[in-house]
């Protein structure tokens, strides 16, 4: 059995560990707010612009943009985007393990599947399996600040320049979508090409009359598009990390207050039956001296 100076260690121990989650807690909540209200404000822009663009490639002719070229997806680029620190319960780890899988059924069906890893995370999962996966590109320390448009409109063009150069057929992105702060859907959808809306049984697709040129416009439109949906992915992901962090935090900082209830409750337990003790052997001696 410990003894109580070791129990009051201990309990010491937790105390200091519950400030540090609770601290963590209030500041993982505090940029919560700041991304969630980023992801809300941005979501009917691109859901508006994914909307136009779909419809604009169902109707566009072939051979018109790069971007809308479809074909045969022997070669794919997967985009996998973790976070760079941390301390956000299963954040992670969904996100590796739907990797894992994606990558697994396309190289069963004979596809080839090549990795560009945003985040400290998926890039220090792969390094651990370098035999298993290919690796295109690797980005971090994008998240250990507020994310910037910036950072998401180089990525977004490299991705247009590798599909439109046909090193690749298709780009797919996997992450963490927001839902609130206690549930995020880990999330893989097709990038590039750009996918066309379906179209009712009696409509016909017919292009558009363009002004100025079509070229033009397109030249503009679809790498803006790309950007702007990058840039949505990047929002979600991190609003989705500073939730699941703070509600990591919150039971962190629960437990702890429960194992310190239970600790203290032992060293209470503990500390009397010492006291009990040495009242029954101060009895016991003053017994024996007057014998």
């Amino acid at each position: 059995m410990p003894s109580l100076r070791d129990m009051r260690r201990k309990i010491a121990s937790v105390k200091s560990t519950q400030k540090i989650t609770n601290t963590m807690k209030l500041v993982a909540a505090a940029k919560f707010r700041r991304a969630q209200m980023d992801i809300l404000s941005l979501r009917p822009y691109a859901y508006r612009m994914h909307e136009m663009l779909s419809s604009l490639a169902v109707r566009a002719v072939e051979g018109v943009h790069p971007l809308l070229e479809r074909r045969d997806e022997d070669k794919i680029l997967l985009v996998v985007v973790t976070s760079d620190r941390g301390l956000c319960g299963a954040f992670n780890t969904n996100i590796l393990r739907r990797m894992e899988t994606f990558v697994a059924e396309k190289e069963r069906e004979g596809k080839e599947v090549v990795l560009l890893l945003i985040g400290r995370k998926a890039r220090d999962y792969v390094e651990r399996r370098k035999d298993q996966y290919k690796v295109d590109k690797v980005y971090i320390n994008l998240f250990l600040k507020r994310v910037r448009y910036e950072d998401a409109a180089m990525i977004a063009d490299y991705l247009a320049e590798v599909y439109s150069s046909k090193r690749f057929d298709a780009v797919y992105v996997l992450y963490n979508e927001f839902k609130s702060a206690i549930r995020q859907d880990v999330i893989v959808e097709r990038l590039l090409p750009i996918e066309p809306m379906e179209l009712k049984e009696k409509d016909v697709p017919v292009d558009f009359i363009y002004e100025p040129s079509r070229d033009e416009l397109l030249k503009e439109l679809l790498p803006l598009h790309v950007r702007t949906q990058i840039y949505r992915v990047f929002l979600e992901s991190a609003a989705s990390e500073h939730g699941a962090r703070m509600t990591s935090m919150d039971n962190a900082t629960k437990n702890a207050e429960e194992m310190i209830r239970k600790l203290t409750l032992e060293y209470n337990k503990a500390r009397q039956a010492s006291i009990t003790k040495e009242l029954l052997e101060i009895v016991a001696g003053a017994e024996a001296l007057k014998g």
